[in-house]
């Protein structure tokens, strides 16, 4: 052995012996352990949050497979939607070009080689952190296997009254000019006017005066004594001098401004449900290219948001009473960063109501359990208080619904859903499913469509490892479907993830520039330390405040870990002596026997933090710095040393696994350490 490991001479190709050897395919017939990947979105490169997940289920794979579980850790990626037309139109964009210079059927061809070279790229990433998952199964949200899985799952609940088509207020963003859901918007902090305006009887306070030109009410809630005897009383929109009712709602912030609201149900969304709650009309004057429109004063017309809000303060003279700063949060989209605008626009929705009753149930009954607990409270509140959600997008990347019109039915009043077009004459809904539409359906589809026996063998599924920001947005969807399509849920556990984030809160990430790209550090420090770093003595669910300078001293640390390996192990192989059970000391045994038993716990309990820290602390402290020093002066059998070796190279291999197979294969130890058992007390 050489005096230092030098990770570049041995990753790659045992990771390529691995994997020629079919050492990643699930093998034997007891209970499986499944894991199925959380599909990377294939517009990039991986980045320490994909790392966290490929450190943690890789880790739990290598443990189970071990343990002689048929173990399974199905790869895939996901073709991300409206993120994807994003990026990729961005790239257009510094050629020149838009989607609408290709049209649809270029822009999808070209979006998809765009995906499968990004997809390649992840490939390769993940293979160098070591990932030993079985790549012969590997799927993409858009193989035409499930795709067509993805059709009969809208077909089948269109068919049992679970989706409907309707006009409904929604999120509407002018920028990638699509509906969005709740889950995939942002708030952020920003500062605004607040304007007080005089409505003859009452006077209100808004931070939109655009949209006065759709007020139908005034609200003020039935507790405010100071507007109690004006209910049922009107006021007078100004500009279009319109007569409005003025109602009560216990929705009213009493404390906002001036306590009273002025309603408007075609542009906000607390505002549409006052609307349905008092059976108001509803106005609309803001289109969907973000522009005024409708019933407006010509001076304003045709004028985007911005410019409108300031002639029409500019035109209500008189009647703008004051204005004031203030700090308030607005929703953002989540992919382009631009203001949402709640617009009423006909889409499809799912009645999610129906669908997440059981799923309630399910957690509620430990059916899955997910880990830390603290987040079933998360779960089970947005469960019990879920809306309809809209899975219509007007992108042209994804799946396209399969919906089909009649060309003389202009307006699309009557829609016949079926996978197939019904023949001459019809034409097909332009829009496409929301990204979670179909990933929701993850690991039934994966599945069903992997191998000839896979579903019956490995669904339903061990752990689902990911991250809380997705706790809403993709696990409680697949607990969802899983259930609907297969009466069973999809997994046992969700294992929930923390975000790494710098010293100041903010999420690490590339764009930003605050986090270690993991691909340098991989190749500067190795696959084994980056894993160290992103798993050892981190709880679950927490997030792991640090700077980028820490995050990689962090990082150096867990490579010089890899050396004393190394080192340690160079110092047994040059004893050239045998293991032999018999010669090792009972003291010895019994401390190996707690230290067994203490990472094979924490390992069954997902506590792979504790237990990546606690194999650390032993290996260093004990073996190293107690029995290696004992055997330098003679106290200790080399058979008992090699013997310890052999036990702690199997307890490190799922959190460290280049520099503990190379260190197997250089003592000449039989077979791969890969598919060596788990140690087991004597």
């Amino acid at each position: 052995m050489n005096k230092v490991y030098e990770h570049q001479k041995y990753e790659k190709e045992i990771y390529k012996n691995w994997e020629e050897s079919g050492a990643f395919q699930p093998k034997g017939d007891g209970k499986p352990f499944t894991i199925i990947m959380p599909p990377p979105n294939a517009n990039g490169e991986l980045h320490l949050g994909h790392a966290t997940f490929v450190a943690v289920s890789d880790a739990l794979i290598r443990y189970h497979r071990m343990k002689g579980s048929p173990a399974l850790w199905l790869p895939g990626v996901d073709h991300a939607g409206i993120l994807t037309q994003v990026t990729f139109e961005k790239k257009l964009q510094k050629e020149g070009k838009s989607r609408h210079d290709l049209g649809r059927e270029e822009f999808s061809k070209q979006c998809y080689a765009f995906c499968l070279e990004n997809k390649h790229l992840m490939e390769d990433q993940m293979r160098a952190l070591g990932s030993s998952c079985d790549w012969s199964r590997e799927k993409f949200t858009l193989d035409p296997e499930i795709s067509r899985l993805v059709l009969e799952t809208f077909v089948k609940m269109h068919k049992d009254g679970l989706v409907y088509r309707g006009y409904r207020i929604v999120n509407w963003c002018v920028r990638c000019r699509s509906t969005l859901s709740d889950l995939e918007t942002e708030e952020k902090d920003q500062t605004d006017k607040l304007y007080f305006l005089d409505y003859g009887s009452v006077t209100i306070a808004t931070t939109r005066p655009e949209t006065i030109f759709a007020d139908v009410a005034i609200a003020v809630n039935p507790k405010d004594k100071k507007y109690k005897a004006l209910i049922g009383k009107t006021a007078v929109v100004p500009l279009v001098n319109r007569e409005i009712p003025i109602i009560g709602d216990a929705a009213v912030e009493m404390g906002f401004g001036t306590g009273a609201l002025k309603v408007t149900p075609g542009h906000d969304v607390t505002d549409y449900e006052i609307g349905e709650r008092h059976e108001l009309p509803t106005l609309t004057v803001i289109d969907f290219d973000g522009k005024i429109m409708g019933g407006v004063p010509e001076e304003i017309k045709a004028m985007k948001v911005a410019a409108a809000r300031e002639k029409t303060i500019e035109m209500l003279g008189g009647k703008l009473i004051k204005t004031e700063e203030l700090v308030h949060s607005v929703k953002t989209c989540e992919r382009c960063g631009t203001i949402i605008e709640p617009l009423i626009s006909r889409q499809w929705f799912v009645k999610t109501k129906e669908l997440a009753a059981p799923a309630i149930k399910a957690v509620r009954e430990g059916k899955v359990k997910i880990i830390p607990q603290k987040y079933e409270k998360m779960y089970f509140n947005w469960m019990e208080n879920i809306r309809d959600w809209p899975i219509s997008r007007q992108i042209w990347w994804g799946h396209q619904l399969p919906a089909w019109y009649r060309k003389e039915d202009k307006k699309r009043e009557s829609p016949t859903v079926s996978i197939e077009s019904p023949g001459e004459g019809w034409v097909q809904d332009p829009d496409t499913f929301d990204t979670w539409f179909s990933s929701g359906q993850w690991p039934t589809n994966t599945l069903k469509t992997s191998g000839e026996r896979d579903f019956e063998r490995f669904y339903p599924t061990s752990v689902m490892n990911t991250a809380y920001e997705i706790l809403f947005l993709w696990v409680a969807r697949m607990i969802m479907f899983g259930l609907y399509l297969t009466g069973k849920v999809p997994f046992e556990i969700a294992l929930i993830n923390g975000v790494l984030r710098d010293e100041k809160g903010v999420k690490m990430s590339k764009s930003k520039g605050n986090g270690v790209n993991p691909n340098e550090a991989i190749a500067k420090y190795g696959a084994d330390a980056v894993r160290m770093a992103l798993v050892a003595g981190r709880d679950n669910g927490n997030d792991l405040l640090i700077s980028k300078q820490q995050m990689e001293e962090r990082i150096r640390g867990y490579r010089n870990f890899a050396n004393k390996i190394w080192n340690a192990s160079r110092f047994v192989a040059q004893s050239e002596v045998k293991s032999q059970k018999s010669n090792v000391k009972a003291e010895t045994k019994n401390e190996l026997n707690k230290i067994i038993k203490s990472v094979s716990a924490h390992i069954e309990k997902m506590q792979l933090g504790m237990a990546a820290e606690f194999i650390y602390d032993k290996f260093w402290h004990w073996y190293c710095d107690e029995i290696i020093e004992k055997a330098k002066k003679g106290e200790v059998a080399k058979e008992e040393l090699k013997h310890g070796l052999e036990i702690f190279l199997k307890l490190l291999h799922p959190f460290m696994p280049f520099v503990t197979e190379a260190v197997w294969q250089e003592l000449g130890l039989p077979g791969q350490l890969i598919l060596q058992p788990w140690p087991v007390t004597v």
